[in-house]
């Protein structure tokens, strides 16, 4: 069965979740030279308040990380079984599983004026035309086009 176009975004928003995951589990560094800024301290003020706050953000990191990736794959599954046939409730179960997680990720990092704000939104942009797509294809499902 040919892959919908809806389906192909879906999949890239799981490669996206995953990638982010492990961007979170191996290269994320446990204080970014924006959260210092946020909390008005400098690096060295919170490293001598909290010694043990960066081995412990690494571990939080690893673990919201490894959901990160999961949450792709899972994303990805889902993604390859999606066609022009799928339900309304389907694709509204996987917009709000995209806004609660890179949706609300993304609300956050505008409000503490993220660095990285501009990208996370960008990465919003395929769950938000999985339902566009979806949406007209399910409106127009290739079987009923006739060519």
């Amino acid at each position: 069965m040919k892959r919908s176009l809806s389906s192909t975004f879906t999949v890239f928003q799981g490669v996206l979740f995953m990638g982010l995951g492990l961007y979170f589990i191996f290269i994320r560094p446990p204080l970014l030279p924006e959260d210092p800024r946020f909390m008005g301290a400098s690096l060295a003020d919170i490293q001598s308040a909290i010694p043990g706050l960066a081995i412990w953000l690494r571990r939080v990191f690893w673990v919201m990380g490894g959901f990160m990736f999961a949450t792709g794959l899972l994303t990805i599954y889902i993604g390859s079984m999606i066609t022009s046939h799928s339900t309304r409730n389907a694709r509204l179960v996987l917009a709000l599983a995209s806004l609660t997680s890179i949706g609300w990720m993304t609300n956050v990092n505008f409000m503490i004026d993220s660095d990285f704000k501009w990208l996370l939104l960008a990465f919003n942009l395929p769950w938000i035309l999985t339902l566009i797509v979806s949406e007209r294809e399910h409106a127009f499902p290739i079987s009923k086009v006739s060519v």
